[in-house]
């Protein structure tokens, strides 16, 4: 017999979304706001932005530390994987990586994060 509570904790939502110009309370406004005053940390930024797609490797995306995975990208240079990270790649890679608060310094910061992880 399987436990309920571990299936619920296993499919429950990973969060929410909030379009700009929207209510969506006043916690999630002054999130967002100390994170694009610059007060988020790297790991911060990946763990809301970044995680969802490169812990699991959804839409093909090089998992959080597969060496293997990548070092064909890793090859192409970093200016290629920072415009990458800033501009996206279709057909699954959004501009930003969804972290709509970073700045192209922050994407360049977390693209630097995920390389040196995966070296």
């Amino acid at each position: 017999m399987t436990d309920d509570s571990a299936i619920a904790e296993r499919i429950k939502k990973v969060g929410e979304v909030c379009i700009q110009g929207n209510d969506c309370g006043a916690a999630a406004a002054s999130m967002q706001v100390a994170e694009s005053s610059g007060g988020a940390s790297v790991e911060s930024n990946y763990n809301k932005s970044c995680a969802t797609c490169h812990n699991v490797g959804v839409a093909g995306a090089p998992k959080m530390g597969d060496v293997a995975a990548w070092e064909p990208r890793i090859a192409q240079g970093m200016e290629v994987l920072y415009n990458h990270g800033i501009n996206g790649m279709p057909p699954a890679m959004p501009a930003k990586g969804m972290c709509f608060s970073c700045s192209e310094d922050d994407i360049k910061a977390l693209v630097d994060y995920m390389v040196s992880a995966s070296q």
